[in-house]
């Protein structure tokens, strides 16, 4: 659908109401004339643009997407080490979270209670977000600076790690950056990876010491809960 100015600037401002609303109420609780009102529409207006409360979620998750994707791929344009591509996506990943906490909830929270219709048609972006990860990988192995690591399972590791990492910062009691947990991040990966490790504190590149406490007690108290 081809916008004009005015209409692109409506439809901009449908999603990010849509955004606030959902992280605000959650997805099924919130009807269509909050987003209006937040986006200073009238309810009918928002039909102009979606066919439904669905196609809202859809459509906000498939342009976010597209626009983090399109960021990562223009940094990593100036990365030329393995290490230093990994570091773009952790980076990008969390300051995309972390200054957008209400799409992070929407995204982490909201979309993992949606139903089939709507997880099926969010696979094409985040599809193309895995893409990305593995290129950066086979790149890697291809030049010698990663292991010869299946790419698949490499790239699960990697993003299943960041979006454990982001869940947790949002559920989290006590507010912490997630942006200053990068450094940590690309340390275990390089260690997964088989990536040569640069030389580090002895206190950990980053690393928050009570964090890194706490961490292990959640750990310690899941292993007990499963004995």
């Amino acid at each position: 659908m081809i916008l004009t100015a005015q209409r692109e600037d409506k439809f901009r401002r449908i999603l990010d109401a849509a955004v606030e609303a959902f992280a605000e109420v959650g997805y099924h609780q919130c009807q269509v004339s909050k987003i209006a009102r937040l986006a200073g529409v009238a309810d009918g207006t928002i039909y102009l643009y979606f066919k439904n409360k669905e196609d809202i979620l859809i459509r906000l998750f498939q342009e976010r997407m597209g626009d983090f994707i399109r960021d990562i791929r223009n940094l990593l344009q100036g990365r030329e080490t393995t290490r230093a591509r990994l570091m773009t996506i952790i980076e990008t990943h969390f300051r995309n979270m972390e200054e957008n906490l209400s799409l992070a909830k929407v995204t982490q929270l909201e979309l993992r209670q949606s139903d089939l219709k709507i997880r099926t048609a969010i696979n094409a972006p985040l599809k193309e977000y895995f893409r990305l990860i593995e290129e950066v990988i086979r790149s890697g192995i291809e030049r010698g600076e990663l292991a010869p690591v299946d790419v698949r399972i490499a790239r699960q590791l990697i993003f299943g790690a960041l979006d454990e990492a982001t869940t947790d910062w949002i559920m989290a009691r006590t507010k912490r950056s997630l942006l200053s947990e990068s450094e940590e991040m690309l340390y275990l990966f390089e260690g997964a990876l088989g990536l040569a490790r640069e030389p580090r504190p002895r206190a950990g590149r980053g690393a928050n010491p009570q964090r890194t406490a706490d961490v292990s007690g959640k750990m310690n108290a899941g292993e007990g809960a499963r004995a």
